[in-house]
């Protein structure tokens, strides 16, 4: 456990980081009476609430590397209430995206059983993700509120009542038009006499990753300027710390760790960098990694950096020491927790898991077609994109043929928006379980016409990196029929070359028929060159396509190389 202990020669940078009054510890005082907070952080559980089958990498305490089957909703709450004993002052937190992007058993019920567990296990707070909002913001207002009212294509409680969220959502930077919050930016918790003020944020880039009309009449503001407007209000209500729950995360070397944050990147880095001193500690996600960690800014304030990586894989405990006579934070220990999958199931969310798991089961179970020649999905180390992708652009490229007169020329999918690889049986059959995880979002095809320099400058929008080793967010993979080359060391604009369709170089000039689903066609991913334009068909619901893709019955799975570095 990283026990964050302070010295005196940083008690004032620390009195300023917890936002507390009074002078330091002096050399050679006795520290007195302590209270200890709990606090349990969870994040990115994109509603999985069955334990997965494979098996997951992470570090230990020590360093070593451990493998194990880690994670479920009824695993998760069993962890909690173990994490809780002995703790008279616990809270339990989140930090996004604890809904969307989820498997069928949470998705197919528009996350309600999601919701229903997690208010099971005590949650408390939550800062809003990106995926929260990928049902539309009155949908989201439905899942804190509760009701039956429709807002989606699918019928809100078909299985029961919904009485909505019993935590609170946090949206600070999420605002309309006259500068209001769709939801609380923040909230006060009292533990005895300590005051402990959380502010709730997600990512700025939100309104690039969800659909427009998801987000139509909002705006995503800068998350360190949110926050510190948040924190000046807290300090004047008299909080004694200031959490921040944030749906923004970093990058580390070993991406899930119990400990430690080496190698940390991304932009969490710049965000507590220009956070306010009264801001002590910083609850992360959106990353999918796992750290937890101290880390300096350049006014030097020391804070607290967390995240607990994904899908109920880890929780993340940490435990506030406060001085009780000054109410200052006297240390912060932080880890992450492993969620064995093998844990005894906690009963209440273990009810409502096994509820929903038997009225999707005929749903889910029906085999929808055979995928050929085995179901490797991994990436070679010469390939950029993988067999998912690949399979979910080839469904799209047929579906948009067989559902449009004039067809398509190509497809093309945004690896984001492909959520697992193939789980096929031994003996190749995919269930329409499994085909509705790769793509839980209810997108729709559509079918866009745009030149080859227009989609030429729109794959060349994926590079933001000096040397174009990543992509600045989400890779874009074509159908069978094409594929480019990526040339790193080149300068911005020259980095896509060898752009063929069809076997043929793609002519600046000429009009290309593109498949895409309704989030890229949206200029959704930060690709706005979709956006642009001219729809001229469609090809059905996602999910749709790939049921009918695979009813041709001569599916085999894809190999790699559409999208490759050049030497």
């Amino acid at each position: 456990m990283i026990r964050l202990t302070f010295p005196t020669r940083l008690l004032s940078a620390l009195a300023m980081a917890v936002g507390l009054s009074g002078c330091a510890t002096g050399p050679g005082s006795r520290p007195g009476p302590m209270t200890n907070v709990q606090l349990l952080a969870l994040n990115d559980f994109h509603g999985n609430l069955e334990a997965p089958q494979s098996a997951l990498r992470y570090r230990d305490d020590d360093g070593g590397e451990q493998t194990s089957v880690l994670g479920g909703g009824a695993q998760i709450a069993t962890r909690l209430e173990q994490l809780r004993q002995d703790h008279e002052q616990t809270i339990t937190v989140a930090a996004g995206d604890l809904i969307g992007a989820s498997p069928l058993i949470s998705a197919y019920y528009l996350d309600e059983p999601t919701v229903k567990a997690l208010t099971a296990m005590k949650l408390d707070l939550a800062s809003v993700g990106n995926h929260e909002f990928d049902r539309s913001i009155k949908e989201l207002q439905r899942i804190q509120a509760g009701g039956c009212e429709q807002y989606t294509a699918r019928q809100p409680c078909a299985l029961e009542p919904f009485a909505g969220a019993g935590f609170t959502y946090l949206a600070g930077n999420t605002v309309d038009d006259k500068g209001q919050a769709l939801f609380p930016g923040s909230a006060m918790r009292s533990f005895g006499d300590i005051r402990i003020g959380f502010i709730g944020l997600t990512l700025k880039e939100t309104g690039n990753l969800t659909s427009a009309d998801g987000t139509r009449g909002y705006r995503f503001t800068d998350e360190a300027e949110a926050a510190n407007r948040f924190a000046a209000g807290l300090k004047a209500q008299g909080a004694d710390a200031i959490v921040l729950l944030i749906h923004q995360g970093g990058d580390v070397t070993d991406r899930f760790q119990t400990e430690g944050c080496a190698g940390l990147t991304g932009p969490i880095v710049d965000i507590a960098d220009r956070l306010d001193p009264s801001i002590g500690l910083v609850i992360s996600g959106h990353t999918h990694e796992a750290y937890a960690c101290r880390i300096t800014a350049p006014d030097g304030t020391v804070r607290t950096l967390t995240s607990a990586g994904r899908y109920a894989a880890f929780v993340t405990d940490i435990d506030l020491r406060f001085d009780t006579a000054t109410k200052r934070v006297a240390s912060i220990d932080a880890k992450n927790i492993p969620v064995p999958a093998d844990l005894p199931k906690e009963a209440k969310v273990a009810a409502i898991v096994d509820r929903y798991a038997a009225a999707i089961g005929p749903v889910g179970n029906r085999a929808v077609g055979t995928v050929f020649a085995g179901t490797d999905t991994e990436r070679d180390s010469d390939c950029m994109d993988g067999a998912a992708e690949d399979f979910i652009a080839d469904a799209q490229l047929f579906s948009a043929r067989a559902g449009s007169t004039d067809g398509a020329d190509v497809a093309f999918i945004n690896s984001g928006g492909v959520r697992t690889n193939f789980d096929a049986a031994a003996d190749g059959t995919l269930t329409y379980g499994e085909i509705f995880s790769m793509q839980p979002f209810g997108n729709s095809v559509e079918i866009l016409e745009l030149t080859g320099a227009q989609l030429t400058a729109i794959l060349e929008s994926q590079f933001c990196d000096a040397d174009a080793s990543k992509v600045c967010g989400t890779l874009l993979v074509p159908s069978a029929n094409a594929s480019y080359l990526v040339t790193p060391g080149q300068p911005i604009g020259s980095r896509v070359t060898a752009f063929r369709i069809d076997g043929q170089t793609v002519a600046p000039d000429r009009a290309y028929r593109v498949a895409v689903n309704n989030f890229l066609a949206a200029g959704g991913d930060g690709f706005t060159g979709f956006a642009d334009g001219k729809s001229v068909g469609s090809g059905g619901i996602d999910v749709d396509a790939v049921e009918r893709y695979l009813s041709d019955g001569s599916i085999e799975t894809p190999r790699c190389g559409r999208v490759r570095r050049a030497d």
